[in-house]
């Protein structure tokens, strides 16, 4: 999709892990930021920008970097409403820096549903749980995202204001969970190790 633009949400506080930048915390072996760009890979899409509030150089490496338009971190629609104003394509899709093996083919499964029902916007819908950083935009709604910075409403109650169309993807093999404490990242290197043992482990460990 040469109209669709991917930005990795990565300006978050990481407060449940000591406020280190969730983006650059290590999974086995690798930070979250190349997890998710490798997970971005099996994805169609015109290219990959990242949204950091620190670090800024170290993301450079790997993409287009920009910053939050506001200042400290002002959570994820901050960093939607950067990059929707720094987006060279109509189209663009939000995905966590802290989901580091998401399902293939989500942003197709958006952009088809979108297409259909004519609309500006979807989000995934897992297990009946909205999954609000999973997400695709009209850029068009650059301004309204800007305004709502104000409000208090943050992405979810964004979303439900300009009415974004709801998607099922229960049905995409994958997991969707979030990395957000010491805990969760424990969690998901075992269940890595599993995977590695039962394919190939120079897939997952080095």
């Amino acid at each position: 999709m040469s109209d669709t633009t991917v930005a990795i949400l990565a300006g978050g506080q990481g407060s449940r892990l000591g406020g280190i930048d969730k983006g650059l915390a290590i999974l086995a072996e690798k930070p979250l930021v190349e997890w998710a760009l490798a997970a971005l890979d099996r994805e169609d899409h015109a290219g990959v920008m990242i949204v950091a509030n620190r670090n800024l150089a170290h993301y450079r490496r790997h993409a287009t970097t920009i910053s939050d338009a506001v200042c400290g971190h002002a959570g994820p629609l901050a960093g939607i409403s950067a990059a929707m104003a720094a987006c060279p394509t109509r189209w663009m899709a939000t995905v966590p820096v802290d989901c580091p093996t998401p399902p293939t083919g989500w942003i197709s499964r958006l952009r088809e549903a979108v297409a259909v029902a004519g609309g500006d916007s979807a989000v995934a819908i897992v297990g009946g749980q909205r999954q609000p950083l999973f997400a695709l935009y009209d850029t068009s709604l650059a301004q309204s995202a800007a305004a709502q910075l104000a409000g208090d409403a943050g992405v979810a109650g964004w979303q439900m204001q300009i009415d974004t169309l709801q998607v099922d993807l229960t049905d995409l093999p994958g997991d969707w969970s979030n990395l957000n404490t010491a805990l969760d990242f424990r969690l998901a290197e075992e269940r890595l190790r599993a995977i590695a043992m039962t394919y190939k482990p120079s897939v997952f460990f080095h």
